[in-house]
C-alpha cells in the first residue's frame, strides 16, 4: 500500500474524499492558519479538518511542519521546520529562511502592539473581552499605543494604512467589520487570540525594552506560520 492508498483509506473512514483533503492541505500551505470563526468556508474547513486532525498532523510531520491546533479558540496554525512555537519545545530543524513569511516592519510593529493591547485587555477584562475571546480596541488606540510603546508611528498613508490591515487580517490576527471605516469613531478592531501563536512574551519584552522592532523581526518571522506572501486577502 503506497502514502495515497492509506490517506484516502483513512479519508474514507471519515467520509471524505481525497480532493477535499488536497483543499485543506494546500490552504494551510499557502496560509498557515485555519479559523472557525472567520466565515462560513473556513468554518467547513475548519470542522472537516478536526475530522482527520491526526492524519493532517502525520502528514505535514514527513515534511518537519508541525500542525497545532488550538481547541479552545477553534483555529489550527502551521509551522514551518525549525519555527519557535510558543508555549512548545524547539523541535530538531534549523529554521529554513526560504519558509518564513516575508514581515515588513510596519506589520512587525503593528502586530507587537496589538499582543501588548491584548494582554492589556485580558488583564483588564469587562466590555473590550468578547465572548470568544477577542479584544476589541479602535484604531487610535493602535496608533497611540505603538507610538509610546515602541516609538514608531503607523503609515501616515490611508492607502498604507489600508494595506496593513488587510495584511494583519490576512495572518487572522485581527477581525474587522465589513464597513469598517478608519473615520468611524466607534469602529473596532478586534484582536484574536491567534496573536499568542505568532509573539511571544519574550519578543513583546525585548522590544518593549529596546523600544524597535527591527531586532524582533528576524524572531517573529521564525514563529510565524511559513505561508508564502500573497498579494490577495483571504475573504
Amino acid at each position: 500500500m503506497n502514502l495515497i492508498d492509506d490517506i484516502t483509506q483513512q479519508l474514507d473512514k471519515q467520509n471524505l474524499k481525497l480532493e477535499r483533503f488536497k483543499e485543506i492541505t494546500s490552504r494551510l500551505f499557502a496560509w498557515g492558519i485555519i479559523v472557525r470563526e472567520e466565515d462560513g468556508v473556513e468554518q467547513r474547513y475548519y470542522d472537516d479538518a478536526r475530522r482527520i486532525e491526526a492524519l493532517l498532523a502525520d502528514y505535514f510531520a514527513l515534511a518537519g511542519f508541525r500542525l497545532v491546533h488550538d481547541l479552545k479558540n477553534e483555529f489550527f496554525r502551521l509551522y514551518a521546520p525549525g519555527a519557535q512555537i510558543p508555549g512548545l519545545a524547539d523541535d530538531e530543524f534549523d529554521a529554513q529562511p526560504s519558509l518564513r513569511s516575508k514581515l515588513s516592519a510596519d506589520f512587525v510593529a503593528a502586530a507587537l502592539t496589538l499582543r501588548f493591547l491584548f494582554q492589556q485587555g485580558l488583564a483588564e477584562g469587562g466590555g473590550r473581552l468578547t465572548d470568544s475571546g477577542e479584544v476589541l480596541i479602535r484604531f487610535e488606540e493602535l496608533a497611540a499605543t505603538q507610538q509610546t510603546q515602541l516609538k514608531r508611528l503607523l503609515p501616515e498613508l490611508a492607502g498604507d494604512r489600508e494595506r496593513l490591515i488587510k495584511e494583519l487580517k490576512r495572518h487572522r490576527l485581527i477581525h474587522i467589520g465589513a464597513n469598517f471605516s478608519f473615520e468611524d469613531e466607534d469602529a473596532y478592531i478586534a484582536i484574536r487570540p491567534t496573536i499568542l501563536g505568532i509573539i511571544s512574551e519574550d519578543a513583546l519584552a525585548a522590544a518593549l525594552e529596546t523600544e524597535g522592532v527591527a531586532e524582533e523581526a528576524n524572531e517573529i518571522a521564525e514563529q510565524g506560520d511559513g505561508a508564502e506572501e500573497r498579494e490577495e486577502v483571504a475573504q
